[in-house]
């Protein structure tokens, strides 16, 4: 895996329950890619092979939350890519946080 993102989709909505109708419908988004992602609660990360695709993803976030209503989309967006070689997954970074003994 070359590349990784974290994205932070911030609608412009009447209501916090709008906020979170859209910001569904963009993780729903996100998961019909079929790639790796991770839900937190202020961003979700996605993983892939491919940084174009991860920035098409990125893109089509926003396109996702006006086609959901937002009049206003703001997004904060990470980017960890390495053209040679692995970045560290998200299994990798958080994993031993959620191991319960």
């Amino acid at each position: 895996m070359q590349a990784s993102v974290a994205i932070q989709v911030l609608p412009a909505m009447d209501s916090e329950e709008e906020v979170i109708r859209v910001v569904d419908e963009v993780i729903d988004y996100i998961k019909s890619t079929g790639l790796n992602y991770y839900v937190g609660p202020c961003e979700t990360a996605i993983e892939g092979d491919s940084y174009d695709q991860l920035m098409e993803i990125v893109a089509n976030c926003q396109k996702v939350a006006v086609q959901a209503g937002a009049k206003q989309v703001q997004a904060y967006v990470k980017i960890n890519y390495k053209p040679e070689g692995e970045v560290l997954t998200i299994e990798r970074k958080v994993t031993k946080h959620h191991l319960h003994e």
